[in-house]
């Protein structure tokens, strides 16, 4: 065996391709489109390059056919932020042979090991984590879109390597032909009797507005969680014009509070039930093959990929008031059966806790795992986010005013 970087045309097509051979009889998988799986490797179209650098190679055995794949990053924004400097491998394929497993593991911690990293994160993605993250564990079932699937060998793979686990993240499914507890609604009530609330769906031609909004919204929600850093907002725009040929506008809401953003919720129609029948292509004829599909109601699923709502307003049941809406939407889309509410980890309790309050069901399970380079750092988890972080806010504002 040995392995190569991909440096040709030829090569980027085999490591897109080795998918075919991975998952040759899984009916569960969906092979993600070419076009956006290469755009993570493309400076011009991502824009973690700006502030980091990624390769990848192919693993071929001895009669060169390709048995594995494997890719490496430093997002230097984030890989300081550790204890130890902390960089990512992912879109790791692989044969059930441990040899090879090994080989590629290695490649990738050999090469962000002379950059000056000290240890690993895998598999996540060279780009925000609400795609390509995580290695799934319990659930084996078609993916949602951006959802990572792979055959339930490879966490023997990963722990055998000595990969450990660093956090998890749950998705869990909510069945729409259900009525919503009845709890849960007199709290939406109660909320949307405060006049000084207002609940929007997007419009396209506001999005430079809801954008600024949502990155105002994520900055205060998310900074007490361990390593965070700002929405980047050319990310965010280039993600909304991908999405726009499948995007519902009335699936994304905000909340205003007198006008100032202090929450939004992100959801997108599973576009993976339409993306299975391409083949990984989309050329002319696929794109045809998409509307049609699209038009026949082929996608019956949705999924919630964020939700954020900024420490200060926390206990004014704002998502409560979201569902409402977002349920009185669907209920025009009777097509819509099911609703994914994904990829939260074991470090947001409170969002889980939500999950159970509308009567969610668990579905999938994904780990994170982190492979320190020197056994003398000892292993750690992921810090929980506090589950009161209004009372941190507030405790943290009361500091800077003194």
């Amino acid at each position: 065996m040995h392995i190569s970087e991909v440096s040709s045309r030829k090569m980027r097509k085999q490591f897109l391709d080795l998918v075919e051979f991975i998952y040759k009889g899984d009916d569960n998988y969906v092979r993600p489109l070419d076009t956006e799986t290469e755009s993570i490797f493309d400076p011009a179209e991502n824009s973690f390059f700006l502030h980091g650098e990624a390769t990848r190679w192919v693993l071929y055995d001895d009669s060169e056919r390709p048995i594995g794949r494997v890719a490496a990053f430093i997002n230097r924004n984030k890989a300081f932020t550790f204890r130890q400097p902390t960089g990512g491998m992912g879109f790791f394929e692989c044969i059930d042979n441990k040899e090879a497993a090994f080989m590629l593991f290695d490649q990738a911690r050999e090469w962000l090991s002379a950059r000056g990293m000290m240890a690993m994160d895998g598999p996540i993605n060279f780009g925000e984590n609400d795609v390509n993250w995580g290695l799934l564990v319990e659930g084996f079932m078609p993916p949602g879109f951006g959802m990572n699937y792979n055959p339930p060998y490879y966490r023997r793979l990963f722990e055998d390597y000595g990969f450990s686990f660093y956090f998890e993240q749950v998705s869990n499914h909510l069945d729409l032909t259900k009525p919503f507890p009845e709890r849960f609604w007199k709290i939406a009530e109660w909320c949307m009797r405060k006049p000084e609330l207002s609940f929007r769906h997007i419009t396209f031609k506001e999005a430079d507005r809801f954008i600024a909004d949502m990155k105002e919204v994520y900055d205060d929600a998310w900074k007490f969680h361990e390593n965070f850093t700002p929405m980047d907002v050319s990310t965010l725009k280039k993600g909304l014009e991908k999405a726009r040929s499948f995007l519902d506008p009335e699936m994304i809401w905000f909340v205003y509070y007198n006008e100032e953003p202090i929450a939004f919720l992100i959801q997108f129609p599973d576009v993976n039930q339409i993306i299975r029948h391409l083949h990984g292509k989309l050329h002319f004829f696929n794109k045809m093959k998409f509307l049609w599909l699209k038009s026949r109601k082929t996608i019956t699923r949705t999924r919630i990929v964020i939700m954020g709502v900024k420490p200060k307003y926390q206990r004014y049941g704002v998502e409560s008031g979201i569902f409402w809406h977002l349920n009185e939407k669907m209920k025009h889309k009777p097509h819509i059966t099911e609703l994914e509410l994904s990829w939260v980890g074991d470090f947001n309790p409170k969002m889980r806790a939500l999950h159970e309050s509308v009567g969610a069901v668990f579905a999938k399970r994904h780990i994170t795992y982190r492979k320190l380079f020197s056994d003398e750092i000892a292993t750690q988890r992921s810090t929980i986010i506090p589950v009161d972080t209004k009372e941190k806010a507030l405790r943290q504002g009361a500091g800077e005013k003194k």
